[in-house]
């Protein structure tokens, strides 16, 4: 059980860091390689950047929920 969350921590944290990583900061980013460094005629944020930010949420959420878990696995097992 520790084992698959250990793997499950390691997945979301490789994700959320690209995800992170994905998102248009002040000077582009990384996004900018993608496709992402378009400026939408709106002035508001793009369907893409939307998605790309709940994304983010859920797996951030996932990586806390990981650690909580791996957390109390660990304490009631030792």
């Amino acid at each position: 059980m520790v084992l698959g969350f250990s793997i499950a921590l390691i997945v979301c944290s490789l994700l959320l860091m690209l995800l992170v990583l994905m998102h248009k900061g002040k000077g582009g980013g990384l996004s900018d390689m993608f496709g992402g460094g378009m400026q939408s005629s709106v002035g508001g944020s793009s369907v893409a950047e939307r998605n790309l930010d709940r994304i983010t949420v859920v797996v951030g959420l996932a990586w806390f929920a990981c650690i909580v878990v791996l957390g109390l696995v660990m304490k009631l097992d030792g």
